[in-house]
């Protein structure tokens, strides 16, 4: 025999499986849906039950002697930084006769720039009068605190600008004297003094002449600062709509609860490593996925499609337990009462040919204390199965749940079908079941999928694993041998060809 192998390193696994965590989410899909059905309750709730306080508002145009077309708004971050100072706090009190603390009341108001030139004052109090007489008050003390400070700087300008005039003046006045003490001369020198001091006396008289139009321009810029910071929107209370509010904070609730709960539910997927996906179950099982079933019987209109699906699952089963010469096992993992029915139907389609017994080995009273039908398979619990006699068709039914007593499972049967809930068990008690049933000299010839994911278009096949497949098995009855027993011929497998295995065998 030649054999030609072509090797080829195998892909990569993936560090992140994305589609495997989108499926798990949506498995999840009551966790977010129930967290966005709380946000929207409590927004609702927070709407109803929280109102806001009263409220009022006005605005304050506010004039600036420095103003320029190219302001970034820096002017008025300052005013807004002005107004929630203490000193306005008090001021406003102090016309409210309130006997609040500032630093109390300034929690109250806050300040927006709406432009470079209009400020909005936002109050709260204990009712709608309140809050416009505090608005009114916050504003004529901004206003009241805007000029005050306008006017102390233009007059602080107006008032260097005359010093600088005045030191002007009796610089002026030496030069003066200078002049008028000096008799002409004929001399060159004397007569070149005197032209730099009328030089010098005519410089002094043109600064002074700009320092007083300098220091006029500085006071009477502080009557249009004056004139043009005013309330230019009265205090008004602000009226609150409870649907309006009822639907904002109910749409916000809904949001942060779809999102706080799409946060768990990825988180949970991650932390768990619970595998949902046919290629990942398979993997982790070393096993292949032959048949899937819906963990319910859902919608009046997908019920034919179940029941048609359990057909053929119990024909394939049957089909494998009538040419195996060897008692075939169920096991379940996180789905004990589909697992129950799948063997209720098995034991049915044979029952008809020969004596059929269920071994019930599941952790809870599922089967053994089923009541029993005239005509129907024997059901007997784990510990009386040493009693069943070997000429009778014997199915055992059993759980590799935590908690398994591994070694009883090679009693219920020497070989098994896997009945798997998918996205129950995490990978690491997959790998689990796998290496105690191979310890134990148990093959696992094909696994049932229970609630798997309609979405899921990955391939639940292990190419390499025609050994122990349902797909692999081409056993025939053979004759009769010289010892008068029927015999089974298996016909061998020359190659196994697949997306994973490209070994083949001549």
């Amino acid at each position: 025999m030649t054999t030609s192998t072509t090797s080829e390193s195998p892909a990569a696994t993936p560090l992140f499986d994305l589609q495997a965590l989108v499926v798990a989410v949506r498995r999840r899909r009551r966790l977010w849906y129930s967290m966005a059905l709380l946000g929207l309750l409590v927004g609702a709730a927070v709407a109803v039950l929280l109102p806001p306080p009263p409220s009022a508002v006005t605005k304050v145009l506010v004039a600036h002697a420095e103003d320029q077309p190219n302001d970034t708004g820096t002017l008025m971050r300052t005013d807004v930084a002005v107004l929630g100072t203490t000193r306005i706090a008090d001021k406003a009190l102090q016309a409210l006769k309130s006997p609040e603390k500032p630093e109390d009341f300034m929690r109250d108001y806050r300040g927006t720039g709406l432009t470079n030139n209009l400020l909005q004052i936002d109050v709260t109090g204990d009712s709608n009068a309140e809050a416009v007489a505090r608005a009114k008050a916050l504003a004529d003390a901004f206003i009241a605190d805007h000029v005050r400070r306008m006017r102390e700087i233009a007059e602080a300008e107006s008032k260097a600008l005359i010093d600088q005039r005045d030191r002007m003046r009796d610089e002026l006045a030496q030069v003066n004297e200078e002049i008028g003490g000096r008799s002409p001369e004929s001399d060159p020198t004397a007569s070149a003094s005197i032209e730099s001091l009328f030089a010098r006396r005519a410089e002094l008289n043109s600064r002074i002449a700009e320092f007083d139009q300098r220091a006029a321009e500085a006071r009477t810029g502080t009557p249009k600062v004056i004139a043009g910071t005013q309330i230019v929107d009265a205090p008004r209370a602000v009226r609150h709509s409870l649907p309006k509010a009822l639907a904002t904070d109910a749409a916000i609730g809904l949001f942060l609860g779809l999102f706080l709960g799409l946060a768990l539910a990825a988180v949970g997927v991650v932390v768990a490593d619970r595998p949902v996906l046919r290629r990942d179950i398979a993997a982790n099982l070393g096993a292949s996925v032959i048949a899937e079933l819906p963990r319910r019987s859902g919608k009046l209109w997908r019920r034919r499609r179940t029941r048609a699906a359990r057909e053929r699952l119990t024909a394939t089963l049957a089909r494998t337990v009538r040419g195996s010469a060897e008692p075939v096992s169920l096991l379940e993992l996180g789905c004990a009462r589909s697992t129950s029915v799948i063997a209720l139907n098995l034991a049915g389609a044979l029952v008809a040919e020969e004596p059929v017994v269920i071994i019930d080995g599941l952790p809870g009273p599922q089967l053994a204390k089923r009541r029993q039908k005239s005509g129907g398979p024997t059901v007997v619990s784990g510990e009386r199965a040493a009693a069943v006699p070997h000429q009778e068709r014997r199915i055992g039914v059993g759980s590799v749940a935590p908690g398994t007593a591994w070694t009883d499972l090679q009693y219920l049967g020497s070989q098994t079908v896997l009945v798997v809930r998918a996205g129950h068990g995490s990978a690491e008690w997959l790998h689990t079941v796998a290496r105690q049933l191979a310890d134990q000299r148990i093959p696992v010839i094909g696994v049932v999928l229970i609630d798997p994911d309609p979405r899921d278009r990955t391939d639940g096949t292990l190419w390499d694993g025609l050994h122990t497949a349902l797909r692999g098995r081409s056993e025939r009855p053979a004759q009769q041998n010289g010892t008068g027993r029927p015999q089974t011929e298996r016909l061998p497998v020359w190659a196994a060809r697949g997306p994973d295995n490209d070994q083949e065998a001549r």
